[in-house]
């Protein structure tokens, strides 16, 4: 089996393993966390039809592999939101830079609801082409990320 090896910038750091759930376009925050907001559902399903790569598929528990987040100014609010539910993401990888946007909602959902997202950013456009829909994922405290 085949690893590949990425260092990012650990915007909050942890540890952990999952399987990747990949979008390559940007995340719209607010479209694909809506429905299940909304629900208050146990279960995050995502609700962006126009994201062709995510749509219907379940983000609950998965690393979420995107380049950034795009869409409405509540994201960082969504964010937070889903983290006090419980049904968030284990974890989010961005090939670019987080937005500051995004960057608040994982900070409040870790200061105020105490549930930490692990987040790493600036893992580089050759991640986002190389990790798969399903492959394992291993995220360092340090931010070094294997896709297996």
């Amino acid at each position: 089996m085949t690893e590949r090896i990425f260092k990012g910038r650990p915007v909050l750091s942890g540890a952990c393993q999952g399987e990747a759930l990949v979008s390559r376009q940007g995340f719209n925050t607010l479209a694909s966390f809506q429905k299940s907001v909304i629900l208050r559902s146990k279960k995050a399903i995502c609700s962006d039809q126009n994201n062709s790569d995510l749509f219907q598929k379940e983000m609950t528990g998965k690393i979420l592999c995107i380049p950034q987040t795009i869409g409405s100014t509540t994201g960082g609010l969504v964010l937070q939101t889903i983290a006090r539910l419980g049904n968030g993401p284990k974890a989010i990888l961005f090939s670019e830079h987080i937005d500051s946007l995004a960057a608040a909602g994982v900070i409040l959902a870790d200061i105020w609801d105490n549930h930490r997202f692990i987040v790493v950013d600036q893992l580089g456009q050759e991640f986002l082409h190389s990790v798969q829909q399903g492959q394992t994922i291993t995220i360092a405290e340090d931010g070094t990320v294997t896709v297996k």
